[in-house]
């Protein structure tokens, strides 16, 4: 990699971003519970309501997490790869899918959090204003040859 392809700040703090959605789908598809507490919350009910209602519902949430977190990994995967691989070499419509793929990952994901009164909500609100930030630093710095 020559220095002008090199990653700058705005594309580490995005790989970072990256590397967290990793993190969260493995999360996802090893950890996470079929139902969180603020999941009964927000829905109403009990756990032995919704068993009652749909006893192997929590088999299939399980299964659900795991294709949702391994579409997560993926997609870290991804955005790893074009931010320190691609997006330094600056081609045209490039920040343009960073901006897209931001804000139909992280920002939806923040936004659903917040309209769910999420516990996690803040803690969620930060890894879309760290990638728009470095969006941001990213759109203001050198330009292609």
């Amino acid at each position: 990699m020559n220095k002008a392809t090199r990653p700058g700040a705005a594309e580490r703090l995005l790989a970072a971003c990256g590397i967290w959605m990793v993190g969260l789908g493995l999360y996802f598809i090893f950890v996470r519970p079929a139902l969180l507490p603020e999941d009964l919350r927000y829905a109403g009910t009990s756990v032995a309501v919704l068993q009652a209602a749909a006893p192997r519902i929590e088999q299939w949430l399980d299964l659900v997490f795991k294709v949702m977190g391994g579409f997560m990994v993926g997609a870290g995967v991804l955005v790893t790869f074009f931010t320190l691989r691609v997006l330094p070499k600056r081609p045209a419509g490039a920040l343009a899918v960073m901006v897209l793929v931001g804000a139909v990952t992280l920002g939806l994901m923040s936004a659903v959090n917040f309209a769910l009164a999420s516990d996690f909500r803040w803690l969620l609100l930060g890894p879309p204003a760290v990638w728009f930030g470095a969006v941001l630093t990213h759109s203001g710095g050198r330009t292609a040859n």
